[in-house]
């Protein structure tokens, strides 16, 4: 017999933010307003949903450093938007609920000279930490990972960050 329970619908205000999200012309002009360092690099967002956030970095004059690779700040940037989206998301439809990275640590593997993809998939652990936070009224932390590859599929890149959410 076929399972017949569905799984309740993002509220709509959330389905809206990550069509948002996946609009490439609404993410360049929140770039211009909010993060312009993003917008300068070239940053795009591939995709967003409830499960994962993909970011993608070119490898450009604009990013380059004098070793002729992706300078680690843009990399690192690149990195925590691929996860902060998804903490964004997390949000959606909450009371207010402050959100910060506490720590960044980089596992630099490769050498970044093409186009590199970071990918965090982390959007379910943030949604409960979220929730755990509004629950207990006391600050959460959690350590999310985001993994950035080149056009190989070659990991380049391991960024491990920890996001803190506290209710205001």
């Amino acid at each position: 017999m076929p399972n017949t329970a569905t799984t309740p619908s993002p509220p709509a205000s959330l389905t809206k933010l990550l069509r948002d999200f996946n609009t490439p012309w609404k993410m360049r002009l929140y770039f211009l307003q909010k993060l312009p360092s993003c917008l300068f690099w070239g940053i795009r967002v591939e995709s967003v949903d409830l499960e994962q956030g993909v970011v993608s970095i070119p490898f450009s004059w604009r990013t380059q450093n004098p070793f002729r690779s992706i300078y680690f700040a843009a990399l690192c940037g690149a990195g925590e938007l691929s996860s902060g989206l998804l903490a964004v998301a997390a949000l959606r439809s909450q009371p207010p609920v402050s959100m910060l990275v506490t720590n960044i640590e980089a596992r630099f593997v490769k050498k970044a000279d093409t186009l590199t993809t970071f990918t965090c998939q982390d959007g379910q652990a943030l949604r409960d930490t979220v929730q755990r936070a509004l629950d207990t009224g006391e600050g959460q932390e959690l350590v999310v990972r985001s993994t950035g590859r080149n056009t190989d599929g070659a990991v380049v890149c391991e960024l491990t960050l920890t996001w803190s959410f506290k209710r205001k």
